[in-house]
């Protein structure tokens, strides 16, 4: 008996009517829209109206919430069915002006219209590709413009033949993990987003199908590779990445890329400590945005984040009035997205710099990373307080 009271009350729960949602598309307050003469439609909807939405101007939509059609009472002959049509029922779903109500107790399915997609949908094929890829060109223009001017930074006298170890194989391994899985995520994120204006006009609809069928699947599992190494390299690296002393040196002399100075620093110089941070706080800003899009509707990240932005009067300062904290999960994962891709076009900029330093841009450097043993000469021209350090070590440690 206890468990039928048990599946009728869980029943009861699953029938249960709630209130369905839509996004509120009011005029914000204070906005003074321009009439527009709707004498020709009838009081309807015509191409002015579509034109200023369609350019993201403000429009006085009252001539179309107020538009719901009649009842069974007003409407004689039609009974109980009433008289709205389909257009007049998801007019007014959309204006949030019906009494609907929905059996499912999912947040999400009670989000009948969410037509500010459309919002984030121009904003992604828009502005966000085009200066995310303006920022990428720009820093390897500016990459090639340092290489010309500067050339390689090569190391002074050549190199000794002894060599010191920079760093241990489980360095090595949790950098090269963090490194293919970002270069892997970062070629198939590009791919998402580029592949109906890049892919599509040079190679076809079936290629570029099969391409982000194949990112799709990469670029979801490779993350957990990232976020692990992620972990790992901040644990091993964060006590040498802690500001010091040294670092104002370091700025002092531009680090040694201007003229022929070579500042003294520890395991990580001040350059170094830039990119360390740099990653760590983007990476697991670009992680936090990846798992609400992993997990759809899931985590729920900016409307909370709105409204502590609301509290503390930031957006005021700003001069952004009050941000709209109580966001559809539809738009939660809106604002998901577009900020992971804008992270991630931060991140590739940083790393196009990290790459270029440790390849082309320095002689040695490549070392440190591939074998794991650097030059005597070039770990003292870099790196001499960590080089003394090693030293010391090495003549306290007792030989076997």
């Amino acid at each position: 008996m206890l468990r039928h009271l048990m599946a009728l009350f869980i029943l009861a729960l699953v029938a249960l009517p709630l209130g369905a949602t839509a996004q509120d598309v009011r005029l914000p307050e204070n906005a003074t829209p321009s009439a527009i003469d709707r004498n020709s439609t009838g009081g309807a909807q015509n191409l002015a109206d579509i034109e200023r939405r369609q350019n993201g101007a403000e429009i006085d939509d009252g001539f179309r919430r107020n538009n719901l059609g009649g009842d069974a009472s007003t409407v004689p002959g039609l009974g109980p069915l009433g008289g709205r049509s389909d257009p007049d029922l998801w007019r007014g779903i959309r204006y949030n002006e019906l009494p609907v109500r929905v059996s499912t107790m999912n947040k999400t399915g009670r989000v009948l219209v969410q037509d500010n997609g459309m919002w984030w949908l121009n904003f992604r094929e828009g502005p966000l590709a085009t200066y995310g890829i303006w920022l990428l060109a720009g820093m390897l223009v500016l990459l090639a413009a340092f290489y010309l001017l500067r050339g390689r930074i090569r190391i002074e006298g050549g190199k000794v033949g002894r060599t010191v170890t920079r760093f241990k194989a489980i360095e090595r391994f949790a950098h090269w993990m963090l490194a293919g899985s970002f270069i892997l995520l970062a070629l198939t994120g590009l791919a998402t987003l580029f592949g109906r204006k890049v892919v599509i006009p040079l190679l076809g609809h079936e290629f570029n199908s099969v391409l982000l069928t194949g990112s799709k699947f990469i670029h979801n599992n490779v993350s957990w590779a990232f976020m692990i190494a992620l972990v790992m390299v901040f644990v091993m690296w964060v006590y040498h990445n802690l500001p010091d002393r040294t670092d104002w040196t370091w700025i002092k002399q531009a680090g040694g890329f201007i003229g022929n100075n070579h500042p003294p620093a520890k395991k990580f110089n001040f350059g170094q400590k830039i990119v360390f941070w740099g990653v760590i706080l983007l990476g697991f800003s670009v992680s936090l945005s990846g798992l609400s899009l992993l997990f759809p509707f899931e985590v729920q990240l900016f409307g909370h984040t709105f409204g502590i932005i609301n509290d503390i009067g930031m957006a005021e300062a700003a001069g952004l009035g009050p941000l709209q904290s109580d966001l559809t999960p539809h738009a939660e994962m809106q604002y998901a997205q577009l900020w992971h891709a804008i992270i991630g076009f931060l991140m590739m900029a940083l790393i196009l710099g990290h790459i270029y330093i440790g390849t082309l841009g320095m002689e040695g450097a490549y070392d440190a990373m591939g074998s794991g043993e650097v030059d005597e000469r070039w770990a003292e021209q870099h790196h001499s307080i960590w080089l003394d350090e090693v030293k010391q070590d090495n003549r306290q440690t007792p030989a076997e």
